[in-house]
């Protein structure tokens, strides 16, 4: 299927996101590291030296870019086509650590890598066509129509179960708290931000959707949901494991928004079973492919770690640049056998 001019504009944008995004967190990462090599204090541990390193900035910048590039794409092209494509920043965040960080890319981690281009390549192949707006208003008449109103209803009775009945007992202990809540509102996050890009778009056009109160109430939405994504997003990143995080939030936040866009702007709506089994077939591949990296991500950093003395996190968060060297200058007990080896620069990694 040939791709309108809206949908390669869209891709288009969300390709650059993706490649942005994920050069900002090496950028980011090597930002970091020099802060604390030179003051001593990780950001980890309370250490705000970073704002001070220009590097730091460069990547934050990218990764402001990436994003706006991301919500332009929406106000271009379907949900169902560029929320998948947020996977292919994962890609160059892998190889661009592999090359400028010396993180080794993993055989299963370049496979993954493939599997996430080739499900990407499925799913602009058989994405279905932008449908043409003219007003806000037609997109609030999809966004009160009874099916979203009750995904809707459904998203908020959830987020307030999970926030107020399950996170105070389960959040610590139980990943899928805080990610549940990050992907449920997401999904209306990025509702509102195509509502509200598709918004300025026509107004840019020369049709100004800016006198219609409900353009100002999806910004409204935009920031509420925003918010509230951001705050337990950071909660799960603070209290699990980044590798089990990041693919378990990629696929409950995709489903999510690709279920709530089927509903509300009727993505699906003329296409042939075939066109959608091929979607959903590349979404999966898509998935697969996130998960496995992340898998392997995580395999590399364990097994890198293996010759060394196991620390907890607890300590480890504890330790400053003085106590960082302590270790090293008593690298024998007293008794003469080895206790411990760790580089500074080891402790410095994450």
């Amino acid at each position: 299927m040939a791709l309108s001019t809206d949908n390669l504009k869209g891709v288009t944008l969300a390709l650059l996101s993706s490649g942005f995004i994920g050069a900002s967190f090496i950028i980011k990462k090597k930002g970091l590291k020099k802060a604390a090599a030179a003051s001593g204090i990780r950001a980890g541990v309370g250490g705000f030296s970073y704002l001070m390193e220009p590097l730091w900035w460069v990547g934050m910048i990218m990764m402001i870019v990436g994003e706006v590039a991301n919500f332009v794409a929406y106000a271009f092209a379907p949900a169902v086509l560029v929320t998948p494509l947020g996977a292919l920043s994962i890609i160059f965040s892998a190889v661009l650590a592999h090359f400028i960080l010396k993180e080794r890319l993993h055989a299963l981690g370049i496979l993954g890598c493939v599997m996430c281009i080739a499900g990407s390549v499925i799913i602009v192949v058989h994405a279905p066509q932008e449908r043409e707006i003219t007003s806000v208003l037609e997109i609030w008449n999809m966004a009160t129509q009874p099916a979203f109103l009750l995904y809707v209803a459904s998203v908020v009775v959830l987020v307030f179960v999970l926030i107020f009945r399950f996170a105070p007992c389960y959040g610590q202990s139980n990943v899928l708290i805080y990610t549940g809540i990050c992907s449920l509102m997401g999904s209306l996050s990025v509702m509102s931000v195509k509502a509200l890009g598709t918004s300025l778009k026509l107004t840019f056009e020369g049709m100004n959707q800016l006198i219609y109160p409900e353009t100002w109430f999806f910004m409204l939405v935009v920031v509420t949901c925003v918010i509230t994504q951001m705050n337990y997003l950071n909660k799960a990143l603070d209290t699990f494991n980044t590798a089990i995080v990041s693919p378990i939030y990629y696929v409950m936040f995709t489903t999510l928004t690709i279920l709530a866009s089927v509903i509300m702007f009727k993505d699906w709506d003329g296409q042939s079973i075939g066109s959608i089994t091929s979607e959903i077939c590349g979404f999966i591949v898509v998935l697969s492919g996130t998960i496995l990296l992340h898998v392997t991500k995580d395999y590399e950093r364990n097994t890198s770690r293996g010759t060394y003395t196991q620390i907890s996190p607890t300590l480890t968060a504890r330790l400053n640049g003085e106590m960082l060297k302590h270790v090293e200058d008593n690298e024998m007990s007293s008794n003469g056998e080895i206790v411990v080896n760790i580089k500074r620069t080891d402790l410095y990694e994450k």
